[in-house]
Parts: C-alpha cells; structure tokens; sequence
C-alpha cells in the first residue's frame, strides 16, 4: 500500500526507505561539502544517480552521478559501483520530474533504491534541465574518477538562500571562477588577517572587509545591524552575496545565522538548524553564540532559544 502525503512531498512504503523531493539547492550543497577534502571522496557519502536514457547521460550528466540501465522486464539495475545499503545520502534525478504523483523514471528508480536504502531517498525537483539551468558549471561528460581526481575537485561554497545568498572561505572569496560561476555581486570578508583585496570593487564585486578575529572575546555583534541591512539591500535587489571567513566555518557562519534571524525572523534554533542543513560543519564559537542569543532578543524582543541545549 502507497500512502502520498499532501503537497507531493512524500512517498511511505511499508519496510521501504522514506521517498521525498528535494530542491536542487540541496543537491548542490551534498556536492559541495568537504572535511579536508571533497566529502565526495568517501566512498558511503553519496549515491547520486541518473535515471534519464543512456544517451543523455552521456551527453551530460551532474557531476560523480551514476548511471543506471533496465533489464529486458523494464525493471531498473542499479549501478555495481554504488552500495546504496550503506550511502548516507542517495539522491536521484531524470530530465525533468517535479512531483511524486508524475511517476516518472525518477520515482520508478526511487522505488528500486527505496528498498536496498536505510536513509530517505531524494528525488531532485526539476530534475536535470532545473539543476543544470540554476548550476551549468557542474555538469560534465565524465564517467570515472580516481580518489585522488574526488579529492580535488573544486568546492563551491554552500548556498544559504537559493539564488541570492552563499557562505564559504577565505580562498573561495578570492576565486574569480567562483565568484563568475555563481554570479556574486558582493563579498563579505571576516578576518582578522588575509582580507580581500581593499579596494571598494575587485573585478564585478563589491567587497566588504570587517577585521574581526575568531575569539570567544570578538565582537561580532556591534556589526550585526550594519550587515544584516547591506546584504538585505542587495538579495532585496536579486544580487547574490558571498560571506567567507578564513575556514568558512566560524565567523561566517555567525553573521549568516545573525542574518537569518534578522530577515526571515527565525529564531536562533531555527536558524541554527537550518545552517545545519546547508553546512553541518558550521559552528560559531561559545562567544559569538552567546552574541547570538542577544541578536535574538533585539530581532524578536525574547529570548526563545536555550542556548545550553545540546544542540549547541
């Protein structure tokens, strides 16, 4: 028995992995994860397969995806490369399905991962005319990489707000690719040292230095105001904003949080769960965490959040 919540949304199958669309912004931040070098280089990190013809996965596919064929049933098999058993992220695409209910090869080849899975099963929403209209520059021809090509590719940063708003690092900012490929207007710059170049403009983008070092005793607060309101000025104008710190994990990850709170009105929580999401490894020190709690009570006029949770 197939039970279809409301919305498209998800798909439960008795002794079945979960089946849920996704976005492609989540997609594309599972591509650009790293630890000390691309997350795709783990061999259980993600099982990313297409589901489109043969043919047009060799015209072009998404970046390290997989192929799969039918049998003579028209039953789907799935790649030998891949162990979905024991992949924490399976994620599955064809040219365009956007809703469970199309039942297209995307939601037939979820089906046959469904049963082998033990996490959700993703189906990307558009599948790969939206991810690779949003993301051209992580589409290739290539069907095989060495450990050492997975170890290298290049990571882009992760996208907060689609379209509009991405967090990363230091060297990321400084990356004229990166910042074409993503069409980054503007750059914020935390760092006590290594900032960007000082200049008001440094090719198309407008670049914003704060000095501000990565200690429980920065103040990071008295800034909040001033960058929540220049980023709002330029996403509220369809321009995408880079922030960066020196390792993109700390400093960056405050402010991001801080701006949030400030335009989305979440709570410190919600938005701490969310940059979860996006950036598992992201994570402000305990004195910017404690300057967060503030800019919850000057954003919501309470304090929501207990920040002594676990979670934190």
């Amino acid at each position: 028995m197939i039970f279809v919540l409301a919305n498209c949304f998800h798909v439960i199958l008795p002794a079945m992995a979960v089946i849920m669309m996704c976005e492609p912004l989540r997609l594309y931040n599972l591509l650009n994860q790293r630890r000390c070098v691309s997350r795709l280089a783990e061999i259980n990190y993600l099982g990313l397969i297409d589901a489109r013809e043969t043919q047009d996965y060799n015209t072009s596919h998404i970046i390290t995806a997989k192929n799969v064929t039918m049998d003579s049933e028209g039953k789907f098999l799935l790649p030998v490369a891949v162990e979905v058993d024991s992949m924490q992220h399976v994620v599955v695409y064809d040219s365009s399905t956007s809703c469970l209910e199309e039942q297209g090869r995307a939601v037939e080849c979820a089906h046959a991962l469904a049963k082998v899975s033990l996490y959700p099963v993703h189906i990307v929403k558009g599948g790969f005319q939206r991810f690779s209209a949003l993301y051209p520059f992580l589409r290739t021809e290539k069907m095989m990489y060495t450990i050492t090509e997975l170890e290298d590719l290049k990571i882009y940063p992760v996208e907060i707000i689609e379209g509009l708003l991405y967090m990363g690092d230091q060297k990321q900012g400084m990356d004229s690719g990166i910042l074409r490929d993503l069409k980054i207007s503007a750059v914020i710059s935390i760092s006590q040292s290594d900032t960007l170049e000082s200049r008001s403009i440094k090719g198309n983008q407008t670049i914003l230095n704060i000095p501000v070092a990565d200690s429980v005793e920065s103040d990071l607060y008295s800034s909040f105001e001033r960058l929540c309101n220049f980023i709002g000025s330029h996403i509220n104008m369809g321009s995408r904003v880079l922030i960066v710190s020196r390792q993109g994990s700390s400093r960056c990850s405050a402010l991001t949080i801080a701006f949030l709170m400030h335009h989305l009105k979440y709570t410190l929580e919600e938005a701490w769960r969310y940059m979860l999401k996006c950036k598992p490894t992201m994570r402000p020190n305990t004195g910017f965490l404690q300057q967060l709690s503030e800019w919850e009570l000057h954003t919501l006029g309470t304090k929501v959040t207990d920040i002594t949770e676990p979670l934190f």
